[in-house]
């Protein structure tokens, strides 16, 4: 896979006899963190097949569900992918249900997918539907009543409007203090109840998000709690990311592809740089030299016979110093 969150490897179980792992000697003989899925058996997606599958002769992408990790066909997931380069992140329509929560998000945050359905109702289930304000009014002007007093309206929405609901109203944010808003809208309010109070569509598809959705989601004790009861508190997690994992392994590769030598070299000027380099193929060529003799005696070499050669390099360098200094005096 991919990447894989939720796994540690078996070794020291009861799955193996004699055996202790190395890495982390002191976990538990039974991994009960680990996860499973069909991935770990060679099969994928929905239609539970091998990748490549030798019966498949469709070419199709595979895409990562970020929740459970399993890899999906593009045909697979209810809806056209968009193009590539339009989204970060897929969650599979398996997680969207077990995560209903993110349908809410979806509306203002995920990335429409290629295909389009003639109508809401062809698409999926309008969720929350509730008359707005704009719409309120728009009624009761065609029905001929009209609003005279705005100082009333105001009035009455301070009064009528209940201050302890569970998603603080933006109205009676506005009439605090800047710094006592601020504080109360950190720890009170509530981005999700805010979209769910809104029309939003659930359908039967995976989803697709970009890049920085992660960072939106709301971070409140409630809906902190919700992503710990459904396992998913990774979600709030940037460097759980795709592109989090994709940017770290082309670092990794670009350390391991880095030469010390040519590093070290690059800090140099023309003159140092072809002085280390002489001494780099003396030590080299002497020490190739050196080691071939036991190679030839068929003798092993100890640590006293590499100590021993490097405080001969080194006295045989210092006599060829003091030589050049000799001639250039």
């Amino acid at each position: 896979v991919f990447f894989s969150r939720n796994f540690r490897c078996d070794c020291g179980n009861s799955k193996f006899k004699n055996l202790q792992c190395k890495l982390l000697p002191e976990k538990s003989k039974v991994n009960s963190g680990n996860k499973y899925n069909d991935n770990f058996y060679g099969l994928y997606c929905t239609c539970k097949r091998p990748y490549p599958d030798p019966e498949d002769e469709i070419p199709d992408e595979m895409i990562q569900c970020i929740v459970c990790e399993d890899w999906f066909h593009g045909r697979h997931l209810g809806a056209v992918p968009p193009e590539s380069g339009d989204f970060h992140e897929m969650v599979c329509q398996a997680c969207m249900n077990h995560c209903h929560f993110l349908w809410a998000y979806a509306s203002q945050l995920a990335v429409p997918p290629l295909t389009k359905a003639n109508s809401v109702e062809d698409e999926g289930i309008v969720l929350k539907v509730e008359e707005s304000e704009e719409q309120k009014k728009e009624i009761k002007k065609e029905s001929g009543v009209e609003h005279q007093d705005t100082k009333e309206e105001k009035q009455s929405e301070q009064f009528n409007e209940p201050s302890t609901s569970s998603g603080y109203c933006h109205k009676f944010l506005q009439k605090l203090p800047v710094e006592i808003a601020e504080t109360t809208s950190e720890f009170s309010f509530c981005k999700l109840k805010e979209l769910q109070s809104k029309p939003f569509v659930k359908k039967d598809t995976a989803t697709f998000w970009p890049s920085n959705w992660r960072s939106k989601l709301c971070t409140c004790e409630d809906c902190l709690k919700m992503y710990s009861e459904l396992e998913v508190q990774f979600l709030t997690d940037e460097c759980d990311t795709v592109l989090a994992y994709e940017n770290k392994g082309t670092s990794d590769q670009e350390t391991e592809r880095r030469d010390p030598l040519m590093d070290t070299l690059n800090s140099m000027n023309r003159v140092q740089q072809v002085e280390l380099i002489c001494e780099y193929n003396d030590l080299k060529t002497e020490l190739t030299d050196y080691l071939r003799r036991f190679a030839d005696e068929g003798t092993v070499v100890k640590r006293e016979d590499i100590q021993h050669f490097f405080e001969e390099f080194q006295s045989r360098k210092r006599r060829r110093t003091n030589r050049m200094q000799y001639y250039c005096s």
